[in-house]
């Protein structure tokens, strides 16, 4: 008998996460999708349950709320769900300097990309053990490859959940439970109309470039083959590679050259 899998989507109203919805719902699974949207998670929904026939909850609710990986559990127990595939994408970045941001605006991106997802791994670990099969991945960035850029902590942070991934997969590896960190590059998203560089985007040459399909797709053939780090983009790989081996005293000089959003 065939095993229907259940996949939790944050971020899940747009771009990569709403790619992600797409490409598991093709696979036959069932979803709880995440964003703040209700209305556009709603549609999407409703698309993805009718065109494939699987069952496809929403959860509307703000990562930056510390209650809301809690009410997320609720919701999964409520509902009587059971999460096989954790998908923390859900993201956000600022574009002002460390020093030039509210503690406010810090703290949700701490909120949102640390916390929820370290909490929301947390609370699924434990049923997937129990299962011997589960399958996390946690949307990084190829920034958490790359020397650290001036001034923003969402380097910082992409870094780790990075290391997070890795962890988790060499530890949690022996128990059936897969766990890749995604380092996407520039993806057709959005992500930079909300940090207000869409313009600084387009001086981007086009081959550095991804669409989000292309992006979910890589991260899902990664976590399912148990590969702990997944970059996608043949650009995106050497470039990772071509910068890893530089010494650490050369890395603000490149992180200037590669950082298109410098002055």
């Amino acid at each position: 008998m065939t095993t229907t899998r259940t996949v939790l989507i944050t971020g899940a109203s747009a771009g990569i996460g709403a790619a992600f919805a797409r490409h598991a719902a093709s696979e036959g699974c069932d979803l709880l999708l995440v964003a703040r949207r209700e209305t556009r998670l709603r549609d999407l929904a409703d698309d993805l349950s009718r065109t494939h026939g699987i069952r496809s909850e929403i959860f509307a609710v703000d990562l930056a709320d510390p209650d809301a990986p809690g009410k997320i559990v609720d919701f999964v127990a409520a509902n009587d769900l059971t999460i096989d595939v954790l998908i923390n994408n859900a993201g956000l970045s600022r574009n002002t300097t460390f020093a030039d941001t509210s503690w406010s605006d810090l703290g949700a991106e701490i909120q949102i990309m640390v916390t929820a997802i370290t909490e929301l791994a947390s609370s699924v670990i434990p049923g997937m053990r129990q299962r011997r099969w589960g399958r996390i991945i946690n949307v990084s960035s190829i920034a958490a490859l790359l020397p650290p850029a001036p001034g923003l902590l969402y380097t910082a942070i992409k870094r780790y959940g990075f290391d997070l991934s890795q962890s988790l997969d060499m530890e949690l590896k022996p128990h059936g439970i897969h766990v890749t960190a995604l380092c996407p590059g520039f993806t057709h998203t959005e992500f930079h109309d909300v940090m207000g560089t869409r313009e600084a985007a387009q001086d981007i040459p086009a081959f550095l470039w991804s669409k989000p399909e292309t992006v979910a797709r890589a991260g899902w053939k990664a976590v399912m083959a148990g590969n702990p780090i997944c970059v996608p983009g043949i650009a995106n790989k050497i470039l990772a590679a071509t910068t890893r081996p530089v010494p650490l005293r050369f890395h603000p000089r490149l992180a200037k050259a590669f950082d298109p959003f410098q002055p």
